[in-house]
């Protein structure tokens, strides 16, 4: 898909706006983790990754989440880690995908601990995609040339 397309679809605009909000190790996690949506067979649809979009960046930006009526702070470094915590539970098949909300997300974040000592996790998948998602992909390149 080219640039011109994707900036004359207006979710795909909103998209990359919210994508480019975010910077650098987390704006990668981010990608990664909107992936874990995408059904077996079909693309993501750019209306469906503005939507999942909507609704994570607020928390991001404020660095805290609710969850069952509590308040957690929510730091880059804890999205990074449970997003991490996500992309290895796929690996190693305890996740059920594709994902159909962050609730699985957001329970994680609510147990991260920050630790001084406690290096930030590096994720390499064990294996890619049969079919590698061309939106996010776009989504990540654009990202890539944004920070050149």
């Amino acid at each position: 898909m080219s640039l011109d397309a994707l900036m004359s679809h207006e979710a795909a605009r909103e998209a990359l706006a919210l994508v480019f909000q975010l910077s650098g190790a987390l704006g990668a996690a981010v990608t990664r983790y909107i992936g874990l949506f995408r059904p077996a067979q079909r693309e993501l649809s750019l209306d469906r990754v503005a939507k999942l979009l909507r609704e994570i960046v607020p928390d991001l930006q404020a660095q805290r989440i609710e969850r069952a009526g509590a308040t957690w702070p929510a730091p880059p470094e804890a999205w990074i880690w449970a997003i991490g915590q996500a992309l290895d539970a796929r690996d190693a098949g305890r996740l059920k995908l594709p994902l159909t909300s962050h609730a699985w997300l957001y329970e994680v974040i609510s147990s991260w601990r920050a630790t001084a000592a406690a290096p930030l996790p590096t994720h390499t998948p064990a294996a890619r995609p049969a079919q590698p998602s061309r939106t996010l992909g776009a989504i990540a390149a654009l990202e890539d040339r944004a920070r050149d």
